[in-house]
């Protein structure tokens, strides 16, 4: 798949959930479309990790179509999205293991922060302001409905 010519640049951070939502048969797979195809996506060496080890937790719970969808999907998007190193890591969500996505908003000033996840979706805006994270936490469909020029 190649992705439309991007006409607007928001900054983008996807959650790994967003991805292989769509092979349990939900459909954020237009956010990233969406994404992909208007505005610039970061990942993290932490989420490129996260994505690339994603497979041997869902083997058992996918049909070896379903894994190829999800793995095709991810090599897609590390291809297309922006690689970041980020040396500053912050201490802010409910669980740990969702702090590298705000440690990379925070690095790349990213707009918006695309997640299916409560621990992400639930952190207080003035909360994320005051670590320096200017980042709109939003789930696909709030996503799918911004109009960004």
């Amino acid at each position: 798949m190649t992705w439309p010519e991007r006409r607007s640049m928001a900054k983008v951070v996807i959650d790994a959930n967003i991805l292989i939502s769509p092979a349990f048969g939900g459909k954020p797979l237009d956010v990233v479309i969406k994404a992909m195809g208007r505005h610039e996506v970061y990942v993290s060496r932490e989420i490129e990790q996260e994505l690339k080890g994603v497979f041997s937790k869902l083997s058992g719970k996918l049909t070896g179509e379903q894994l190829a969808f999800v793995r095709e999907k991810i090599d897609q998007l590390i291809g297309a999205a922006t690689l970041v190193n980020v040396s500053a890591h912050i201490i802010l969500s409910r669980d740990a293991k969702d702090d590298h996505y705000l440690s990379l908003c925070r690095a790349v000033e990213a707009e918006f922060l695309i997640t299916g996840d409560k621990d992400l979706l639930d952190i207080p805006t003035g909360l994320l302001e005051k670590k320096g994270i200017k980042t709109r936490i939003v789930n696909p469909h709030q996503f799918l409905e911004e109009e960004i020029p």
